[in-house]
């Protein structure tokens, strides 16, 4: 025996009102998440250009002669928290801004003689020194620049040769 089922009227208004409801919820949620994504992705952009121009400092640096034989210092030293100089002569200035196309950053290198003072972060040695590279960006927020800025660092010791 079969039974036929001979009542079928579809969907009542009802189900219908609150099938749209949920799908409403749920684009809005989708809606309001899809500019904080585009800040996630911008940021990490940001952040991706700022270490590239930072490592791409560093191998200039270092390149640098800096040699015991015929003697030459071409990589200087910083006085505090001024660029690097060798024999009077600033070795690696700051760029505020970096040329076209990424002027939205500032680049800095500072170089720490590790034979002089404390050292360089307890090393102690005339033929090594420590460079660091920061390179300094404003990130976007939903209203434009953050007046805050955010930076990419990177460290290296380097070995007179």
């Amino acid at each position: 025996m079969r039974r036929r089922v001979t009542n079928q009227h579809g969907m009542t208004l009802v189900e219908v009102l609150v099938a749209i409801a949920i799908i409403g919820v749920g684009l809005a949620a989708l809606a309001a998440a899809i500019p904080i994504a585009g800040y996630g992705i911008q940021e990490g952009s940001q952040l991706s250009t700022a270490t590239f121009l930072a490592n791409a400092r560093l191998e200039q640096v270092k390149n640098a002669a800096w040699t015991t034989t015929p003697a030459a210092d071409n990589l200087g030293a910083s006085s505090g928290s001024a660029a690097p100089q060798s024999g009077g002569t600033t070795t690696f200035p700051d760029e505020n801004p970096i040329a076209a196309p990424y002027t939205a950053y500032v680049r800095t290198v500072r170089v720490t003689d590790c034979g002089a003072g404390s050292g360089c972060a307890g090393i102690t040695d005339a033929n090594l020194r420590q460079v660091t590279v920061t390179v300094t960006y404003r990130p976007l927020t939903g209203v434009g620049q953050s007046p805050a800025t955010k930076s990419a660092t990177v460290t290296m010791l380097i070995a007179k040769r």
